[in-house]
């Protein structure tokens, strides 16, 4: 069982990594549309590549209502990395706990 155990642990590592990277992308993301940065810098590019596929699918699924000038999908995006990380990452360590 020990192993299985390392094994949640480790994917609880990887996960918590992975939501950070995601939430650092998308911030420097909002933090650039405010300057209306250069679509061809390399720089730009990768992360609208990066970040795109997340805030696309907020974007299509908020009642127009909500869509008043201000993209808001980069807050959702936040809400959600913040309640995988406090439930899933730590649901992960505490179910390897549980098996070790």
């Amino acid at each position: 069982m020990f192993v299985l155990s390392n094994l949640l642990v480790t994917l609880a590592r990887i996960l918590d990594i992975a939501l950070a990277i995601l939430y650092w992308l998308i911030l420097i993301r909002a933090i650039i549309s405010w300057v209306n940065p250069d679509p061809y810098n390399p720089i730009v590019q990768f992360l609208y590549k990066a970040t795109e596929p997340i805030l696309y699918p907020i974007r299509k699924l908020l009642p127009s209502g909500l869509k008043m000038g201000i993209d808001i999908s980069p807050i959702i995006a936040f809400l959600a990395i913040i309640f995988l990380k406090s439930f899933l990452v730590k649901t992960l360590v505490d179910w390897a706990i549980r098996l070790h």
